[in-house]
């Protein structure tokens, strides 16, 4: 199974505060007051994923399906998820997929060829980002995991 098109995900950086898990910051967003943000983002980049991960349609899809509940957030629709077209794009061989919230999304790529995973959860609620983290590090069993936390939205309560 492969699709024709190779899934783009980009993250606009513009109005949104870039916090990395190296400075001192708590593992669980504090509450803020609603005047200070609009969203919440955490992206995660997994290293050294166990084997067979990034080409695990069922384990993939799975992951988008079960986090949800597992952050208390609420799905407008299952999980989409794919194959990249390895023939063409063959640095980027693995699986893209979208779980649609209410909240707003969860997003997934996999990268076959360095057992890579980037995770990317966006709620306009605050979450446990320790838990998401420790949801994700059971499910791919990476070696590695790099974090950082956005803020989105920052002028919009203004």
């Amino acid at each position: 199974m492969t699709s024709k098109y190779l899934f783009v995900y980009n993250i606009a950086m513009q109005n949104s505060q870039l916090v990395r898990e190296s400075l001192e910051m708590p593992k669980v967003a504090t509450i803020v007051n609603k005047d200070t943000a609009f969203g919440y983002q955490l992206l995660l980049d997994l290293y050294g994923c166990k084997e067979g991960a990034c080409d695990d349609l069922s384990l993939c899809y799975r992951f988008l399906d079960e986090i949800v509940d597992y952050l208390g957030m609420e799905k407008q629709a299952p999980p989409n998820i794919f194959f990249t077209d390895a023939k063409r794009f063959p640095d980027k061989a693995g699986l893209s997929g979208w779980a649609p919230l209410v909240e707003s999304s969860i997003v997934i790529h996999t990268l076959s060829p360095k057992n890579y995973i980037s995770v990317d959860i966006y709620c306009c609620k605050e979450f446990d980002r320790k838990k998401a983290r420790s949801f994700v590090q059971q499910f791919f069993s990476p070696k590695r995991i790099d974090e950082q936390y956005l803020l989105r939205g920052l002028d919009y309560y203004k």
